[in-house]
């Protein structure tokens, strides 16, 4: 399979152990989020999850400039399933780990991990290997699985998702960074960062059975967002998502990228498992509700490669 990151290629550039490479300049973004230090996403590839994040935040100044000094910090992974990391259902360890040690260099005083699993939460937290990765950096676990966790909000500017529950972490906390893992999914076609949110409410049966697709994009609109979207595209599973079937399923892209833009993030990630985002209904919705561009050649992009 093709590696499709973006529409097309810039010039080189050095930076550390790769070349970066610059994808057009930026047109202004929808989404109320800071730019990456004159970039609006940067791209990695060829290394492991760990080497690319620190290569990827480097690039951009460092997590330093989303978290600060005694702040409170929540990252989201995708630990939805009962599987081992191998299978690609879930969000890379080594990649949780990672974002949580550069939380704690750059200040923060706690760090939380937690998703609201679809499989039995004890048992997707260790055999995911997310629970032992982000223990080892320091972070604390929490889990999902129970409504006491959850309290109710509005979305203002939603068209059927009007309300939600949504987890008490989010709700506390003073930085918010989505970690998704790039897959298939059977019912939205693909699964990253924006989808990724199904894992932070409570009641999402409502979504399933009240167009999937508009209700994830209506939960764009809530005013809690990711300060940083990092979706994990190192293994890809192409098919059979979102637990997966085998391992033959996946694609072995080595890759990382980074934005606050999750439109656009989602945009890239699509062209990556040579989908058209035209035809990923709530990538498509989102960007007509002002969550952010699908237009990728408006944007100034880093790439890099390892």
């Amino acid at each position: 399979m093709k590696r499709r990151v973006f529409i097309k290629k810039g010039t080189a550039a050095g930076i550390a152990a790769g070349a970066a490479m610059a994808l057009g300049n930026r047109s202004g973004l929808a989404a109320p989020v800071p730019p990456l230090a004159g970039y609006d996403m940067v791209a990695v590839m060829g290394g492991s999850p760990e080497a690319m994040f620190d290569l990827g935040i480097q690039s951009i100044g460092g997590l330093g400039r989303y978290v600060s000094k005694g702040q409170k910090v929540v990252i989201k992974p995708n630990i939805g399933w009962d599987v081992t990391p191998d299978k690609g259902a879930n969000t890379h360890p080594g990649l949780v780990k990672r974002i949580a040690e550069h939380c704690f260099r750059a200040g923060a005083k706690e760090v939380y991990v937690f998703d609201n699993t679809c499989d039995d939460w004890v048992r997707c937290y260790s055999n995911s290997g997310i629970e032992r990765a982000a223990k080892e950096a320091g972070a604390k676990i929490v889990p999902g699985n129970s409504e006491s966790y959850y309290q109710n909000v509005t979305i203002p500017g939603a068209r059927i998702l009007k309300s939600a529950k949504v987890h008490q972490l989010i709700l506390d906390c003073d930085v918010f960074i989505n970690v998704p893992v790039l897959k298939h999914h059977s019912s939205a076609k693909m699964t990253a960062a924006i989808k990724n949110m199904m894992g932070v409410v409570w009641d999402r049966r409502f979504w399933h059975s009240n167009n999937l697709h508009q209700c994830i994009a209506d939960f764009t609109m809530y005013e809690r967002k990711p300060a940083l979207n990092i979706v994990d595209c190192y293994n890809v599973m192409l098919k059979n998502g979102p637990r997966g079937v085998s391992v033959d399923d996946l694609v072995q892209m080595k890759s990382l990228l980074i934005s606050p833009d999750w439109v656009a993030v989602d945009t890239a990630a699509a062209k990556m498992m040579n989908l058209n985002p035209e035809q990923i209904d709530y990538i498509k919705i989102a960007s007509r509700m002002g969550a952010g561009t699908m237009n990728l050649e408006s944007m100034n992009i880093h790439r890099i490669k390892m």
